[in-house]
């Protein structure tokens, strides 16, 4: 247990709330929409702003890091204590593109606090919680009374990653003694609920590809030629059903191979959230749950890998009929990963699998774009129990776990600097990230804040103790 007062972090949180939300405010303003090339100054200006709020805070060292796209923040504040461990705090300052006419109440770039909910682009999503570090080591010194972290405590925080992180990768590994970490805190996720307070425990990786099937050099008559050669737009389609078994299981050979499996604790932690499915139904549009044989909804996109057709197509799309063999079809695949899974084995065993399915006279290509590694860390890791015991403390409940059905760049810090992902987030699913009205609510953020600050000195203690 971290020696840190909770009375003491309380008490200064609060008596600097007001400032704390007027200068995130001020950053909200800052149209950092990365996605737009006509809001690039505005990502660079969102950038400056941060470094030198953070110089503001205490940190020593403040950089700005340029790459081939929008800037990504580093910031650094050794601790006394030579012997403290390293940890990196990641985040984002670009933000979805937001407008008016999307259906926002007010300005997305003019931050409202109506009742307990601040409502700005970014707010949940993810400056709001980036900056809540800033106040949340301060008050770790106030109320502790040191003039360091009790961790040596760096941050990086990305320009792209709502464009995709397209050189994200590229920056780590050219920074990677800079960078290095004993563990890595994420804070861009959420938690189930407000009355159900939650750590992420993994994500999920993902591999994308687009497979384009040839056949005749161009569009034929189907009376004239159909039955007698191969069809691409057949073809597609066969290869679409050959992709699950009759259990809804992923048919490529070796797709399985390696996998992390679900612990027993594991799922019972799950069955353990309040999850209620006609209500997950009704937001996932749907009217029926579907997939693997023998896992829950949650294990199946938390901790099963997936197959997902994004799009197909081929042939004739207008109005009424026209009798062809078309030239050509394709089809758009991607596989979300779990922990165990090499992005690179899935990309070889998808082209052996679709070459061995596809007939003489079909030729094809696939293109596969840049993979994204899963990520998972044990529950009984010894920084991952900070965070839950830091979390505990504030939020005076039992803190469960979830995992990420998504991917995301978290996956890259720990596959470049071969260090541990925690997840540290407080917003939640009403939140309505990428959405109109993206709101944070104000007392979860500054228990953001609380933990933050608590954080510290049990890693500090802890990680010393469990070495």
């Amino acid at each position: 247990m971290s020696k840190t007062p909770d009375s003491a972090v309380r008490a200064y949180t609060e008596q600097h709330r007001a400032a704390f939300l007027d200068d995130l405010a001020e950053w909200l303003r800052i149209p950092s929409v990365s996605a737009q090339p006509e809001h690039a100054a505005d990502v660079r200006r969102s950038a400056d702003w941060l470094a030198a709020k953070l110089r503001e805070t205490g940190f020593p060292t403040c950089e700005v890091w340029a790459t081939p796209g929008a800037p990504a923040v580093f910031a650094e504040w050794p601790s006394d204590d030579p012997q403290a461990p390293t940890v990196l705090v990641y985040g984002h300052h670009d933000v979805q593109p937001a407008a008016r006419e999307d259906g926002w109440d007010t300005d997305p770039f003019e931050p409202v606090i109506r009742g307990n909910r601040l409502h700005a682009r970014g707010a949940a999503d993810d400056k709001g919680q980036v900056f809540f570090h800033t106040l949340g080591v301060r008050a770790h010194l106030a109320a502790t009374g040191r003039t360091t972290p009790a961790v040596h405590l760096k941050l990086l925080i990305e320009g792209e990653e709502e464009s995709g992180s397209p050189h994200f990768r590229d920056l780590v590994e050219a920074r990677k003694d800079r960078l290095s970490a004993d563990a890595v805190i994420v804070s861009d996720t959420g938690m189930w609920s407000e009355d159900t307070p939650t750590v992420c425990t993994g994500m999920r990786g993902l591999a994308e590809c687009e497979i384009q099937l040839y056949g005749p050099d161009q569009d034929i008559h189907s009376g004239s030629f159909g039955g007698a050669v191969p069809n691409p737009a057949t073809a597609v389609a066969r290869l679409v059903a050959a992709l699950h078994d009759e259990h809804a299981r992923v048919a490529i050979p070796g797709f399985y191979e390696g996998i992390t499996e679900l612990t027993d604790r594991e799922r019972e932690l799950f069955a353990e959230l309040p999850f209620d499915e006609e209500r997950w139904l009704r937001t996932a549009r749907s009217t029926a749950t579907h997939g693997e044989s023998g896992h829950t909804t949650l294990e199946r996109v938390w901790a099963r890998p997936t197959a997902e057709v994004n799009g197909i197509g081929g042939g004739y799309q207008g109005p009424g009929n026209k009798t062809i063999v078309p030239s050509s079809a394709m089809v758009k695949l991607s596989f979300r990963l779990v922990a165990g899974q090499d992005p690179d084995h899935i990309e070889k065993a998808v082209r052996t699998w679709a070459a061995e399915q596809l007939p003489a006279g079909i030729r094809h290509e696939i293109t596969f774009g840049a993979a994204t590694r899963p990520c998972l860390t044990p529950l009984d890791h010894p920084a991952l129990q900070s965070v839950v015991r830091a979390m505990g403390r504030v939020f005076e409940k039992e803190i469960r776990f979830t995992r990420e059905g998504g991917s995301g760049p978290a996956a890259d810090l720990q596959d470049v600097l071969a260090s541990p992902v925690l997840f540290l987030g407080i917003s939640v699913p009403s939140d309505g990230w990428h959405a109109p009205n993206e709101k944070v609510e104000l007392d979860l953020l500054l228990k953001g804040v609380e933990t933050s600050a608590h954080l510290w000195g049990d890693l500090a203690q802890n990680w010393r103790d469990a070495h």
